[in-house]
This record gives C-alpha cells, sequence and structure tokens, in this order.
C-alpha cells in the first residue's frame, strides 16, 4: 500500500506504507522531516499534515484529544489538518494524500 506525502519543499514522495502502521510512522521512517516528538502518543502535535480533502472522508473523525492538541499546540491550523499519528494506515487508505504542515518554531 502507498502513502503519498508532499514535503515542504513540493515534492511529492510515494512512500510504502504498512497496515496497521500509524501514518507518521511511515513518513518518519522513510526519513521525510516530521518531527513526531512524542512517538504517536497525541501530545505534541509535531506530525501535523494537511489530507488532501477527497480523503477526508475515508477517516476516522478526530478524537476531542487530537482536535485540542491541533488547537492549542499546531501552526497554521486548517479544516483538513490532522495529527498523522491518529492515522492507522489500511486498505481502505491506499493511495492517502497528505501534506507536512510547516514546522513548529
Amino acid at each position: 500500500m502507498k502513502l503519498v506525502v508532499k514535503d515542504r519543499a513540493g515534492r511529492v514522495h510515494e512512500l510504502e506504507a504498512i497496515a496497521g502502521w500509524r501514518a507518521m510512522e511511515v513518513i518518519r521512517d522513510w526519513g521525510l522531516p516530521i518531527k513526531a516528538e512524542c512517538g504517536g502518543a497525541c501530545a505534541c502535535a509535531t506530525c501535523h499534515v494537511y489530507v488532501d480533502e477527497k480523503w477526508l472522508g475515508q477517516l476516522v473523525p478526530p478524537t476531542r484529544e487530537e482536535q485540542d492538541m491541533l488547537c492549542d499546540q499546531a501552526f497554521e491550523v486548517q479544516e483538513n489538518s490532522r495529527l498523522s499519528c491518529q492515522i492507522l494506515m489500511s486498505d481502505a487508505l491506499d493511495g492517502l494524500e497528505v501534506t507536512l504542515a510547516p514546522e513548529s518554531r
């Protein structure tokens, strides 16, 4: 399965993904610049991504904790903002497209 990631320079990367892995883990393990400081605990917002609009309906809705983290800790939050640590890859998400959000300052 694939995860398609646009980096902050606008380059597109097609990453091999594994079902059950968090999108954050895939992005990090392929060496793209994502901090993911909390390691997937939904406690830092350093794995903030923008999900392509056509995929938003395929994702499990964000939890209250994720929404709070985006509001309190993330920069340049948009309607399609998600924490990539909260997106579990599955066959239904094969081809998911995300863009890395700006890093924290």
